[in-house]
């Protein structure tokens, strides 16, 4: 096995790897957000597939190896759907494109590998978590999908695949394996990297109405006791004491208000087409907004 063709391929991984560590800070959650991300995921994970076919590994008198399938498998376990469709169709043109007696098997591997990574996807999600048995059984499949490429070419893939099959499998297990602690590791800093951010922002919010909160009652409670007071002075049924009586409903409701900032436990957003977003005060104090 050439060691450089080695380094290369695993120094094009590692790149990929950095970029999707980037990706994960850089989309932060919600729909349009979202479709960026899968793009990207797609985009990153197909021409990761493509270099490294491009990227070959020689392992013997005119016998390469690649790790084509090995980031189609991570896209799958970790992205789902609509990334892996995107990111294996850019292997499968450019095998299309490089034509020859190989191509169908090497179609098959690529899509194969795909509906195996789905699957496993789906198998993780049910189970809340991706694990290491998810992982070493995505590149148990998807070592099995290379082998039936393999058996596709009748007797020369036969012979290709028994002088190929030790690096084939050494180079998915580590490739899927292994490599997905790592893709699991960005995965995991950004998920507490986020939690982290919300409970600063939380805390933040919590001590500026809390602080708002007190500043405002003191002068409130002043303006309701003044109402009162001027509103038993006035002749009942007036015009005066009908003004009077509105504007001591809204400091009360003012002051429900400030009860609220008060009960702030998370941080939900209004509803309302503004510019930026808007604290829900209502819907932050675990409050269930009126019909």
């Amino acid at each position: 096995m050439d060691v450089h063709h080695v380094i290369e391929a695993v120094g094009i991984v590692i790149i990929g790897l950095v970029v999707y560590s980037y990706l994960y800070r850089w989309y932060a959650p919600g729909p349009l957000s979202h479709r960026g991300r899968i793009v990207a995921n797609g985009v990153l994970f197909g021409g990761l597939s493509v270099l490294l076919m491009i990227a070959r590994i020689q392992v013997g008198e005119s016998v390469f190896v690649d790790a084509r399938v090995v980031p189609i498998a991570l896209v799958g376990l970790f992205e789902g759907g609509p990334a892996l469709l995107l990111a294996v169709a850019w292997p499968v043109v450019y095998r299309l494109w490089l034509g020859g007696e190989g191509m169908w098997p090497g179609v098959f591997g690529l899509a194969a590998t795909a509906a195996a990574a789905w699957i496993v996807h789906r198998w993780a999600r049910r189970e809340g978590h991706v694990t290491f048995v998810h992982a070493f059984a995505l590149a148990g499949l998807a070592f099995g999908a290379t082998f039936v490429s393999f058996l596709l070419l009748g007797r020369p893939g036969t012979a290709l695949f028994q002088a190929t099959w030790l690096p084939l499998l050494i180079t998915i297990l580590i490739g899927v394996g292994v490599l997905f602690r790592l893709f699991s590791h960005v995965a995991e800093s950004a998920a507490a990297e986020a939690a982290r951010r919300e409970t600063a922002e939380l805390r933040a919010v919590t001590l500026l109405a809390r602080a708002a909160a007190h500043e405002i009652n003191n002068p409130l409670n002043i303006v309701l006791g003044g109402l009162t007071i001027v509103g038993r002075r006035q002749p009942p049924a007036s015009e005066d004491a009908d003004w009077i009586a509105r504007a001591a409903a809204s400091a009360r409701e003012i002051k429900e208000i400030v009860a609220r900032m008060n009960r702030i436990t998370e941080i939900r957003t209004a509803d309302a087409d503004t510019a930026h977003p808007m604290l829900d005060v209502r819907k932050s104090s675990g409050e269930t907004p009126k019909a």
